[in-house]
């Protein structure tokens, strides 16, 4: 008899960028691609088109944490605000866990850089976390 496997939940996660390394995150996504479609016509084949794959294009990773006094992230987008040249493109991860927090899968993000930071939205009547969020533009995703 074949044994049961459960689909991994989605809320135990973290993410490592460069050597920070965070549980904490609210929320994280963006992570998808897609590939151009080019049609292309061939003499003297006029009844169907051609489709060839063209240029890959990757979605930007959004990033949303509760906020602290941790501000390695929102440092990282200020130095290119700021145009400093010793702001660094970085490479990360997106890790899934398992309920035992054991590795299940991971997704590696190249060449990446802040392209949006968001700060928390306030309001006297709620009870919520404040909550950050950050937008990473990247070169490229793959799931190891």
């Amino acid at each position: 008899m074949a044994t049961r496997k459960d689909p991994y939940v989605n809320f135990n996660f973290l993410v490592e960028i460069d050597g920070i390394v965070r549980a904490a995150f609210h929320e994280a996504g963006g992570l998808d691609s897609s590939i151009d479609v080019i049609e292309h016509r061939e003499g003297g084949e006029n009844i169907t088109m051609r489709k060839l794959p063209g240029q890959v294009k990757y979605s930007n990773i959004s990033l949303k944490w509760g906020m602290s006094d941790d501000l390695d992230l929102y440092a990282w987008h200020r130095q290119w605000a700021e145009g400093d040249p010793a702001a660094a493109r970085k490479n990360g991860s997106i890790v899934l866990l398992d309920r035992q927090g054991q590795e299940k899968a991971r997704w590696n993000f190249f060449n990446a850089w802040p392209a949006k930071w968001t700060g928390p939205s306030f309001n006297a009547e709620a009870n919520d976390v404040a909550i950050e969020a950050l937008e990473l533009a990247h070169e490229s995703i793959v799931r190891a």
